[in-house]
């Protein structure tokens, strides 16, 4: 008991001493002095990874020193969110994650850290709404119309999704308690065969992402009803948000960075300010635009309030429903 308040006690002493350190390095405007590691708790080439490399591109031209990727891969990112809440409170180690950072928590039984407590929100770089979209042969143009046919067919109406206890799924578990009607959730095994097997006619909508359903809508094998964010898409202007039919509706993804829990908050500001200086830049929005995603600039306050809203939020929603990842 001694020697394990005694180890407490040093690792503390180190933790302010390093915490003082940054500062310091931080008031003398010196970092960052050496390379900075982003890491990605999912495999290369996915979208947060690729956000997360344009990011790095960006830091590196700003700080003229080296910002590498770090994959990281597995348990729904939380090896990544583990291994970034145990680094250094420096900057050096920071993590980009996706809206199911904030779904995980209530999907699981057991936790390695706790979201809102070990790691410092950094900044919310992007949004990426969901469109819903419906197989032509269902007779529904709007949201109203499905509501509609919902309520007259209970249980009898379908919908897609890449995986259970994902963004898509939870986004129909919410139209349906939001709108008291019952559709049927059907998992697939990624996006891509969910995708197939509506344009197909073997489920009749998904809550899809716009790279994935664009495509299929402009040749005319799927129908755009709404996007799921709270505003309408400047990709998409003329698309409606399900939340003009059911007020307060909203089911968009996101993606955040984040930082070891004592990283100092002034180093937190700096970081902040050149990653929404890298989102405002006109390549950046319009490389992200092409994956229908939009760019977003907020302060680390705004990010944290926003996070907690969003576990709080997801968590009701999978209690409700039952929604739980594989």
């Amino acid at each position: 008991m001694i020697k394990s308040t005694c180890l407490h006690a040093a690792f503390s002493v180190a933790l302010v001493a390093a915490s003082a350190s940054v500062m310091a390095q931080t008031q003398r405007g010196e970092f960052p002095a050496k390379t900075v590691r982003i890491v990605v708790g999912y495999p290369p080439g996915g979208p947060t990874d690729l956000l997360a490399r344009t990011v790095a591109l960006k830091l590196a031209e700003f700080w003229g020193q080296q910002v590498i990727i770090d994959n990281r891969p597995g348990a729904s990112g939380l090896i990544g969110a583990e291994l970034t809440a145990r680094a250094a409170p420096d900057g050096y180690t920071l993590l980009t994650v996706p809206v199911t950072y904030a779904v995980v928590p209530s999907m699981l039984a057991r936790m390695p850290i706790d979201v809102e407590k070990d790691l410092a929100p950094v900044a919310l770089l992007a949004a990426a709404p969901f469109i819903l979209v419906v197989h032509p042969t269902l007779p529904v143009t709007t949201v109203k119309d499905l509501i509609a046919l919902a309520r007259s067919r209970p249980g009898q109406l379908n919908y897609a999704s890449a995986s259970p206890g994902g963004m898509p799924h939870l986004a129909g578990e919410l139209f349906n308690i939001m709108a008291g009607v019952r559709m049927v959730h059907i998992p697939y095994k990624g996006g891509a065969p969910a995708t197939t097997d509506l344009v197909g006619g073997h489920v009749l909508l998904m809550f899809n992402n716009m790279l994935s359903a664009m495509p299929h809508v402009k040749s005319g094998r799927l129908r755009a009803v709404a996007v799921t964010s709270a505003r309408r898409s400047g990709a998409l202007p003329d698309l409606p948000t399900i939340a003009e039919t059911l007020p307060g509706y909203e089911a968009s993804g996101w993606y955040g960075s984040l930082a070891p829990a004592a990283t100092p908050r002034e180093l937190i500001a700096r970081i902040n300010g050149e990653m929404n200086r890298a989102m405002r830049l006109p390549d950046v929005a319009q490389r992200l635009a092409g994956d229908g995603v939009e760019a977003v600039s907020a302060t680390p306050e705004h990010f944290a309030s926003y996070l907690r809203q969003e576990v709080a939020k997801w968590g009701k929603i999978a209690k409700a429903s039952g929604a739980k990842m594989d």
